[in-house]
């Protein structure tokens, strides 16, 4: 598997797993959806609303890559986070919104992307203000990691308050290829 279907692959499964996420969260009151049950950040709305604000940061540093992948222009349209807690939208509508344009737009710009453009340093500063210089599929990598992550963070907030999220392994995305 090239890096390039991987990257499309985690993007599928990223994009379903939000959908399932955020489903289940509209599905709760706004109590619930943003009690403070202990986590990093604080409740299953604090942790879906960072793991978009890292996406936002990071796909925003993408947009320096030399393709200047044109799909990333929508990020125009976002708030520009200045903190990893920073609360974006007024309202859990908003923030749902903005996670299913921001799925689109890493679909998108895994579908521009060449396995090329994987190699390609990108250098960028990260919250400290601290200059860093990676190659660019790594910090792909590493957007999809941490949205795991935190969405199995997420996943632990929902069962305390005794919602079942169900299965989230990455291989109920995968086809079962049949017997062996």
């Amino acid at each position: 598997m090239s890096l390039k279907q991987q990257f499309t692959f985690m993007a599928d499964y990223n994009a379903w797993m939000n959908g399932n996420l955020y489903r289940l969260a509209a599905e709760l009151d706004d109590g619930d959806r943003s009690r403070d049950l202990g986590a990093f950040f604080g409740s299953i709305e604090g942790t879906l609303n960072h793991i978009l604000v890292a996406d936002i940061m990071w796909v925003n540093r993408f947009r320096v890559h030399p393709a200047r992948y044109r799909c990333l222009d929508a990020l125009d349209h976002f708030p520009t986070p200045t903190t990893l807690s920073e609360t974006l939208y007024p309202s859990f509508a908003e923030l749902h919104q903005a996670r299913d344009t921001m799925d689109r737009v890493i679909a998108e710009l895994i579908e521009a992307s060449d396995e090329q453009d994987y190699a390609v340093p990108l250098h960028y500063r990260n919250v400290k203000g601290e200059p860093l210089t990676r190659a660019f599929g790594p910090l792909l990598m590493h957007l999809f990691n941490h949205q795991t992550h935190h969405r199995g963070q997420a996943s632990t907030l929902f069962n305390q308050l005794g919602v079942d999220v169900g299965v989230t392994d990455l291989l109920v995305r995968i086809p079962n290829q049949g017997p062996e």
